[in-house]
């Protein structure tokens, strides 16, 4: 008799076949279990402690799983959903969860009936093409983005699942003002929305909630260098803004200079102030009223420039000063030999410096035309804070989205349910053949996990609530959904509910092809390249430091 043959370490562990893909499906529907409570407006909050002792308190899919720590690897996976989700349109993290792991769950059966993954993976991406078409051509409209009430109501809506939701409209007006705010316009004449760059939210404790606004303008935590001579408010400023240092070079590694004449050492100090009188004397040939450098600014600099009436700041973020160029016009200059006139920013109509707290704040507002703007936070303590920022992070995705694409579709699992429902029928009706009729039609039934789950959550009848959901979708009527409030079965235009088409587009292609991939898996392998540290192990060759992995975990033990 042969003996086996092992040529797998011993020390790996292997998941295979069926094995693995369940094990796969079990992580999918234990993630999307930890999220299922947080969906809909009468969602649940959930209380995470981290390991300095901090609480986070959201109910937010993306906050939550950020902060969970997970060792399967299609769970990781799965968590990775509501961050791609959180960033490509900022709202549905929950949803897509929640999604995906159903997507999983009605998979489990065909498995068990010996249907290979293949023809499951088949029927899920016939089902996906079908749910596009049918949102894009029969269950969305268009919507004017110029209708400040409809916007109003869209983001709101969107929203109304949030914390912030008993503060009435206060979130979405912030969230509207900012995107119109950072809206450019490209060549061909799409609109361009960069949030993340141009819209930077500032919390400060203290004051009501009701008292934050956005800027026309920007802000920032800094102080003037010298704020005893410098001006800390001038109107209608002439910035400057540079990312080079006002301070004499220093050697890159240790410079030698040999000195034989004391003369020497106080000529070789005076080139270094004339070097800087030099720089200042250039800067205000242009007459600016303030100069910001992102590097630093030595203290000859500060008292020449102070000289010349000139407020200046120093290190500074590269974001902040991209910032301030867009909303002020100035542009932003590397060598203080190279400034025009052009590059003087006069957009701003303000510029103040306020101490709120025990912190000083640099205001550049009343900016003409600006591009960029600050949204400042004001809120009783930090936790609130934080969960209004993710709030507000969703509502100016939602805002986004909305003016990017005007299209919208009906809340409340309508959508989902009349998307199940036209699957049904299309594979009634022989649009599909063979063995993907069942995967086809499981994606129909996955889809109403929405609907179930906003129904379980708020306390309502599910059975009853979806059977008289169904007849109303059977009759036609595809803009009822679930009022998430009270569970009852209401028409969704007359609510005032609706999701912008990206939102729901990205939900259902994200959690199909997501459980395509994971459904593709048939082993699992890890522990392939442990190291045994006691020394036990098999003999292994002795490691040579070339330089090139330095930083990773192959580098010589000191």
């Amino acid at each position: 008799m042969q003996a086996p043959v092992h040529v797998i370490q011993t020390n790996t562990k292997r998941e295979s076949g069926r094995k693995a893909q369940l094990g796969n499906i079990m992580a999918g529907k234990a993630v999307a279990d930890i999220v299922r409570t947080t969906l809909g407006p009468r969602a649940m909050l959930k209380m995470l402690l981290d390991a300095n002792g901090s609480i986070v308190l959201t109910n937010d899919g993306n906050a939550i799983l950020r902060e969970i720590d997970v060792s399967h690897p299609a769970a990781k996976s799965i968590i990775d959903l509501s961050r791609t989700q959180d960033q490509e349109v900022g709202d549905g993290t929950t949803s897509v969860i929640v999604l995906a792991g159903e997507m999983l769950g009605v998979a489990e059966n065909f498995l068990e009936r010996n249907l290979h993954p293949t023809v499951i993976i088949r029927g899920y991406m016939k089902a996906l093409k079908d749910a596009e078409t049918i949102l894009s051509e029969e269950l969305s409209q268009a919507v004017n983005v110029e209708d400040d009430v409809q916007l109003m109501q869209i983001v709101t809506s969107c929203i109304g699942t949030k914390f912030t939701q008993r503060f009435g409209d206060l979130i979405s007006r912030l969230a509207i003002e900012a995107v119109r705010c950072v809206m450019t316009r490209l060549p061909n004449g799409t609109p361009e929305i960069d949030v993340k760059k141009y819209a930077k939210v500032e919390k400060i404790p203290g004051l009501d909630i009701e008292d934050s606004k956005v800027l026309d303008g920007v802000m920032f935590e800094k102080d003037v260098v010298v704020p005893a001579r410098m001006r800390r408010k001038i109107e209608n400023p002439r910035i400057l803004l540079m990312d080079c240092p006002l301070e004499y070079k220093k050697g890159e590694n240790q410079t030698n200079v040999e000195l034989s004449r004391e003369e020497d050492f106080a000529a070789l100090l005076k080139a270094e102030e004339d070097w800087i009188k030099g720089v200042c004397d250039r800067i205000a040939s242009f007459k600016p009223d303030l100069v910001v450098t992102e590097k630093g600014l030595s203290d000859l600099a500060a008292h020449y420039l102070t000289k010349s009436g000139i407020s200046a700041i120093r290190r500074l973020r590269k974001t902040d000063n991209n910032r301030i160029a867009r909303a002020s016009g100035a542009t932003i200059v590397n060598r203080p030999d190279e400034i025009r006139e052009e590059d003087i920013g006069t957009g701003a109509g303000l510029f103040e410096v306020s101490k709120i707290g025990d912190e000083f704040y640099t205001f550049i507002t009343g900016c003409k035309d600006p591009k960029a703007c600050s949204i400042i936070l004001r809120g009783p303590s930090k936790d609130v804070l934080n969960e209004v920022e993710r709030n507000l992070h969703d509502a100016l995705g939602v805002a986004r989205n909305v003016m990017i694409d005007p299209r919208l579709v009906p809340g409340g699992g309508a959508v989902e349910m009349a998307i199940s429902r036209r699957l049904a029928l299309r594979a009634n009706a022989g649009a599909v053949e063979g063995a993907e009729v069942g995967p086809y039609k499981a994606v129909g039934q996955a889809l109403e996990v929405i609907p179930r789950t906003l129904a379980q959550n708020c306390g309502a009848n599910v059975i009853r609530t979806l059977t008289k959901l169904r007849a109303e979708h059977a009759e036609g009527n595809t803009n009822v959904g679930i009022d998430g409030c009270s569970g009852k079965v209401v028409d969704m235009r007359e609510l005032g509910v609706w999701d912008p088409y990206a939102v729901r587009l990205q939900t259902i292609n994200t959690a199909v092809e997501c459980a395509c991939l994971l459904l593709r898996i048939d082993d699992i392998l890890s522990g392939l390249k442990k190291r045994d540290k006691l020394g036990g192990g098999p003999a292994q060759s002795p490691q040579v430091d070339d330089g090139s992995k330095v930083d990773s975990e192959y580098a010589l033990n000191e």
